[in-house]
Order: C-alpha cells, then sequence, then structure tokens
C-alpha cells in the first residue's frame, strides 16, 4: 500500500492543501473505529503511521495484575516475566496486533477518508469564494423554473429563488441571466448554501454603488431603503459634499441614472428623499409627493402624528397604505395620517373636554 499511500497523499497537499497530517489522522480514526466494531472494543488500541513502509500499524496495549479479567486488556505477570524478567504489576506493555484482512481494511478506510476530505475541501473552497460575495450582487443564469422556485446556477453552486425573493410580475426562462444580492451563505453536511435575493433593500443599494460613482465613492450617501419589491421604493440620501446636489446626483441627468435602475428593477418606481436631521421634516420629505401642513412628534410615545390638507389624504396614504407605510419604515417611525379637518375636529373636542372639567373647579373656588 505504501506506493499508492503516498501517491495519493502527495496529491492531496499538492491540488487540494490538505497536508498528510490531517489525512493520516482521519485514517486513523477510521481505523479505530474498524478495529472496535470488528473485535467490539478500542480503548486500548493505537494506530500509527510508518512513513518508511507508506503502512498503518496497530498496536495494543495491555497492563500487568495479579489476576487476569480480560485478556485483551490485561495479561498476568507471569506471562510478563517470560517477555522480560523486569517487568512488574501496573506495568503496561505494547504490542503489535495483526488483524485479520486489516491490511484491506485499511486500504478501504484510506480511500473512504481521502474522498471524503476531497470533498470537505471542495466545499470549503466553495464556501469562501461565495462567502466572499455575502452582500453583494453576482449574476447567475436560470436553469430551471417551477411553481415553488427558480433555480440559479452561479457557477461552482446552484441557488434557489424562493417566491419571496422573486420581484412579482418578472417572468424568466431557462438560460436567462439574472442579477441577485447574495443575503447570506452557509456551510451544511451537503456543501455551501447560497441564499439570493431579487427583493432585500441591499440590492437596490448595491445598483446604486455600481451605477453611480458618487455613491461608490461615498460623496453621495444611501441613508435608508424602504422596499415593496417591483412597485415602489422610498430612499433617503445624503450629500457629503455641499457643493454636490444628493438628489440630482442619484436621478442623473434627464433621469438617466435612476431610469437604469428602474427598468433593472422590473419598473419599480423610486422616491429620492433628502435626508434631514431634523425628523419632523425627515417624515414630511419622506410622505413625498402629498403635501403636509404639519408634523407633530411625541417624544414620549415616539408616535408621530401628520397632518395633511382634505384633498391630500389618500394621496399621503397612499395606495392600500403603501405611501405611509414605506415612509414609516424607511424613516423608523409610528406615523399617523389625518386630514386638516378631523385633526381640528380632536382639537376642539379636547380643548371642550379640558374646559369642563376646568369650570366646576372655578365656580367651586368663587363660592368660597
Amino acid at each position: 500500500m505504501s506506493k499508492e499511500m503516498q501517491a495519493a497523499f502527495t496529491l492531496l497537499e499538492e491540488e487540494k492543501g490538505i497536508s498528510p497530517e490531517v489525512v493520516i489522522g482521519a485514517i486513523a480514526e477510521a481505523l479505530t473505529a474498524a478495529y472496535k466494531k470488528q473485535y467490539n472494543q478500542s480503548q486500548n488500541v493505537t494506530i500509527e503511521y510508518n512513513d518508511a513502509k507508506g503502512d498503518f500499524i496497530v498496536y495494543s496495549t495491555r497492563e500487568v495484575v495479579d489476576e487476569v479479567f480480560d485478556s485483551r486488556l490485561e495479561m498476568s505477570l507471569d506471562d510478563a516475566l517470560a517477555l522480560n524478567a523486569h517487568y512488574q504489576i501496573g506495568d503496561k506493555i505494547r504490542f503489535e496486533e495483526k488483524p485479520k484482512d486489516f491490511a484491506r481494511t485499511a486500504a478501504n478506510a484510506a480511500k473512504q477518508v481521502i474522498m471524503n476530505k476531497m470533498r470537505e475541501e471542495s466545499h470549503t473552497i466553495i464556501y469562501n469564494e461565495f462567502k466572499r460575495y455575502e452582500n453583494e450582487i453576482i449574476q447567475g443564469t436560470v436553469e430551471r423554473v417551477d411553481d415553488r422556485a427558480i433555480f440559479i446556477n452561479l457557477g461552482k453552486v446552484d441557488s434557489m429563488l424562493g417566491k419571496r425573493d422573486q420581484i412579482p410580475g418578472e417572468r424568466y426562462q431557462i438560460g436567462d441571466k439574472v442579477k441577485v444580492y447574495v443575503s447570506a451563505v452557509e456551510q451544511s453536511k451537503k456543501g455551501p448554501i447560497v441564499y439570493v435575493s431579487r427583493t432585500h433593500p441591499e440590492l437596490l443599494k448595491r445598483m446604486f454603488e455600481k451605477e453611480i460613482p458618487e455613491v461608490y465613492d461615498g460623496t453621495v450617501e444611501i441613508v435608508s431603503i424602504a422596499r415593496e419589491a417591483g412597485d415602489r421604493a422610498k430612499v433617503i440620501v445624503k450629500s457629503n459634499d455641499a457643493n454636490v446636489d444628493a438628489i440630482g446626483t442619484i436621478v442623473g441627468p434627464r433621469g438617466s441614472r435612476i431610469r437604469t435602475l428602474v427598468d433593472e428593477l422590473h419598473g419599480e418606481n423610486m422616491d429620492i428623499i433628502e435626508w434631514n436631521d431634523d425628523r419632523a421634516t425627515m417624515i414630511k420629505n419622506a410622505l413625498k409627493p402629498a403635501q403636509v401642513n404639519d408634523v407633530i412628534v411625541d417624544e414620549i410615545t415616539g408616535e408621530t402624528v401628520v397632518v395633511v390638507p382634505d384633498d391630500q389624504l389618500s394621496l399621503a396614504i397612499g395606495k392600500r397604505g403603501q405611501n405611509v407605510r414605506l415612509a414609516a419604515h424607511v424613516t423608523n417611525n409610528k406615523i399617523d395620517i389625518k386630514s386638516q379637518t378631523k385633526f381640528d375636529q380632536e382639537v376642539s373636542e379636547a380643548s371642550e373636554v379640558v374646559s369642563e372639567a376646568v369650570e366646576p373647579t372655578l365656580s367651586d373656588d368663587v363660592l368660597d
């Protein structure tokens, strides 16, 4: 087995970067398990690799005792003295074993371990390669489409684009190229798993970085994104250069820059919102295109009441509540929209309640 073993070790080290020591240790563990299965014990067994011979050798250790209860683990003093007159009770003597069919067992174990190590190393290489793409955009090829998911070939690994990670309305055919966001890469017993998405907010951020140099270099910062993929997104942007207009930079001349992203995302509309460190102003900006009369922030509860003209109420809330929902998400605020009429009515009713509570007290004071 020497030549074959040495050749296998050399191949693993040169092509896969797996050291012989790692493989030898794994084979020794496999042989120990095989020995235990064959002889129903292995606690006194040591398996060593003889580099000169290219063979694995089995050693068993037996303790010298007065009375032998298990001949596999113990030997009598008389038997020990027959080997060497200097042995005494408590000494441990090592013997080379010659288990039946051990050479064949060793060869099979070595083959299996080497195959496992090559598979593990291949998985590790793929995992490390795709781990670098985590939180980035990569391109894949559609391999299969069914009712559950779109299966995408990313090169050395396949991934699955589930329903919740697909942009509604997008349709793909086998062979189509598709850009996806790598949301996570995990190692499993069967190999690396790459999770991808087309709906993740960070997909949009990475697209801005790739399409707009000022975003990539940090001149314009993407502060926050809220998306309902394929339909609408709100993006808060901030300029880190007083001479650069954040919104104009993102939109581009005649909307050329933003149009590229909209087309890439199946017509997803985008509201580009200018960042402001004043919370009320930020919320007001986020609710555009609706006009806002007033923003009242409750610093204790964190809730925000936004008062809008009566004819702007539907626009502020949006279709199925989308505008206010995205605004709340992108600004990280709880927003309650009220029309001016309803707000004035509530204020008036609250004032009447306060007046009714105060008047009897005043009357009592006068009487006194």
